[in-house]
């Protein structure tokens, strides 16, 4: 396939897959029951054509339904699994994650850059936290979170410009950055200074601190923790937080590929 072709124009394209995957990725946290009406105007599909998908899924267990309505199954999460099951990052990172969460009484995560969304790779929650559920593999809009910024911030700037010329920056509370020329200026910002914080910008009350793990030059994740304001307990975040941080992501990096040289 040459850089100029669209994935849909290869020879060995085959629609209906691009179809399958399309319904299934119709349903999200926020829509998470639909119809067969919703779903084909979701994927622009006929809604006979939607039917017969939504059928075949349930067919195969990924979708149940009840009355109208059609929702993904927990076999959705095979899909992901061989990816996480393969990726050692996680696995690696996980005992660092729990001792940092332990030790700051807050909630330490792992994630990647996917296209325009970070991923959360693993995971701990803060010892307070007993009820909370980890959701390894939610997606946030990597614009509006510590860890995608700093991700974001790594890449070479014609990949930020790019990034900055699509996103589409909406409001989550009144402290969330206004516009990507804003967004642009903390990304020159956060790569000087080589990590992140973002202030009550996804939700009021909550910061978000993220470094980058690197291996050489390579940025392997970003590790993040989640400050609420009141938790702070007289801890400077420059001078206290980060420096620990980065000594954890540092700690991350090495056992993940071993000493660097």
């Amino acid at each position: 396939m040459s850089p100029t072709e669209e994935p849909s124009q290869s020879p060995h394209y085959v629609k209906s897959a691009e179809k399958t995957l399309a319904v299934l990725l119709a349903f999200t946290a926020d829509n998470p029951h639909l119809t067969v009406t919703e779903v084909a105007a979701a994927t622009h599909l006929t809604r006979a054509a939607a039917r017969r998908f939504l059928l075949t899924l349930t067919d195969l267990g990924y979708l149940s339904t009840e009355g109208s309505r059609f929702a993904l199954t927990p076999r959705v999460l095979d899909f992901g699994a061989g990816f996480l099951a393969g990726l050692d990052l996680p696995k690696i990172a996980q005992p660092h994650l729990n001792d940092l969460a332990l030790d700051l009484d807050e909630s330490a995560t792992l994630s990647i850059l996917d296209a325009d969304d970070i991923v959360y790779i693993a995971r701990a929650a803060a010892p307070r936290l007993h009820a909370v559920t980890v959701n390894l593999g939610n997606r946030l809009p990597a614009w509006a979170t510590s860890m995608g910024r700093m991700l974001i911030a790594e890449l070479p700037e014609t990949f930020q410009q790019q990034f900055l010329d699509r996103v589409e920056i909406s409001p989550f509370t009144d402290h969330t950055v206004s516009s990507a020329a804003e967004l642009g200026k903390e990304l020159k910002k956060i790569r000087v200074q080589g990590w992140c914080l973002v202030s009550q910008e996804l939700d009021d009350g909550l910061r978000g601190l993220a470094v980058p793990v690197r291996r050489g030059d390579n940025t392997l994740a970003a590790l993040n923790v989640s400050l609420h304001t009141s938790h702070l307990r007289g801890l400077s975040i420059e001078n206290d937080l980060v420096p620990r941080l980065q000594k954890v992501a540092a700690s991350i990096a090495e056992d993940y590929g071993g000493r660097a040289e």
